[in-house]
C-alpha cells in the first residue's frame, strides 16, 4: 500500500557541501524504503519504523521542487542535488509511480547537476534524462573546473556475498546486477563509482573481501570507489542494531562478542578500526589505480 503526504518543501540545503559526495542539497522522492536493507541508517529514527511496509509518496513534489529550484537558479546558487539520501530513489515503487523521473525532468530544467547513489538496475530506464542532465548542468563555481559534468552515480553494495546481502538487503538486486548496471553506465560515458558503504567488520573487510572489491570495481568500470564501516542505530525491534545482531546471532554468532568489543557503546565501530580501514582502502586503490574520492 503506497501512503500519501502533503509537503510544503522537498528540496533540503546543507549547511556545507558534503566532502564525500560534494552535495549541498538533497532530495528525497519517497519517505520508507521497500529495499528493506537492515542495517539502514534510517533506522533508529523516527523515519525508520516499518520503514519497507509503509512507502509515502510526497503530494505535487515536482510542482514544490520546481518553485524552490527556480527561485535559487534565479540567485545563482547552484549546487549538486543529492536525489534519494535516506531511500533508494529507484527502489520497486518507482517503475510506475515515476516520482523520481518527475523529480530529475524539474532538476534538468533548472539546469542543476545531481549525485545518485542506487543499488537498483531501474536507473538505466532513465538514462538518457541523466545523459541531458550530465551535459546541460550548472555546477558551482568551486567545482566547474575539478568536475566539468552534471550527473555522478553511484552504486551500492557492502557484500559481494548473495545470500547474506539476500539476508540484510532483502528487497534490493543482487550485488553482480548492481555492478553489472554500473559498467553499462560506465560505457555510456557517465561518471560512476562504486559504494563499499557499509562494510561489514569481520565479513566484507577482510583483506580478501576487500581486494575482490577494489578489483571488481576497476573491472566494472568505476572511476571511483567510496568506502566506509557499519553505522548501528537504536535498541527498539525495529532499529538497525537490533535487527543486524539478530543477523549476526543467527548467521554468525561466534562474531557477537567481537562486534561488541569493536562498537562499545558507540554507533560505530572504534576509532582505530576506522583508521587502518582508510589505510587498506587507500592502499588498494592506488594498487587497483582507482581514486578513493569522487574528484
Amino acid at each position: 500500500m503506497i501512503f500519501h503526504k502533503t509537503v510544503k518543501s522537498v528540496l533540503n540545503r546543507h549547511q556545507k557541501r558534503d566532502s564525500w559526495f560534494l552535495d549541498d542539497y538533497s532530495i528525497n522522492p519517497y519517505e520508507g524504503c521497500g529495499f528493506n536493507c537492515q542495517y539502514c541508517y534510517v533506522r533508529g529514527s523516527k523515519y525508520g519504523e516499518h520503514l519497507s511496509e509503509k512507502i509515502t509518496l510526497k503530494n505535487d513534489a515536482a510542482a514544490i521542487l520546481d518553485r524552490q529550484l527556480t527561485n535559487r537558479a534565479r540567485k545563482g546558487q547552484y549546487g549538486i542535488i543529492a536525489v534519494g539520501s535516506s531511500t533508494d530513489a529507484y527502489m520497486q515503487v518507482e517503475q510506475e509511480l515515476l516520482q523520481t523521473r518527475a523529480l530529475l525532468n524539474v532538476i534538468l530544467k533548472n539546469r542543476f547537476p545531481v549525485f545518485i547513489s542506487t543499488k537498483s538496475t531501474l536507473i538505466t530506464r532513465d538514462i538518457d534524462l541523466l545523459r541531458e542532465i550530465d551535459q546541460s548542468a550548472i555546477l558551482p563555481h568551486d567545482l566547474q573546473s575539478k568536475l566539468g559534468r552534471g550527473v555522478i552515480l553511484s552504486f551500492s553494495i557492502s557484500t559481494l556475498d548473495e545470500n547474506i546481502a539476500r539476508q540484510l538487503e532483502p528487497g534490493a538486486p543482487p550485488p553482480l546486477q548492481r555492478l553489472d548496471t554500473m559498467q553499462k553506465f560506465s560505457e555510456a560515458g557517465f561518471l560512476v563509482g562504486l559504494n563499499a558503504l557499509p562494510l561489514l567488520p569481520m565479513i566484507s573487510d577482510t583483506d580478501a573481501s576487500l581486494s575482490k572489491i577494489v578489483q571488481l570495481a576497476k573491472q566494472y568500470g568505476a572511476n571511483f570507489l567510496l568506502a566506509g564501516g557499519l553505522t548501528l542505530f537504536g535498541e527498539q525491534p525495529g532499529d538497525s542494531k537490533t535487527l543486524y545482531y539478530r543477523f549476526l546471532q543467527q548467521y554468525f554468532p561466534d562474531l557477537c562478542e567481537q562486534y561488541i568489543q569493536l562498537f562499545g557503546s558507540g554507533f560505530s565501530p572504534n576509532r582505530q578500526y576506522q583508521i587502518a580501514l582508510k589505510k587498506k582502502i587507500e592502499k588498494l586503490c592506488l594498487a587497483y589505480h582507482l581514486k578513493n574520492s569522487i574528484i
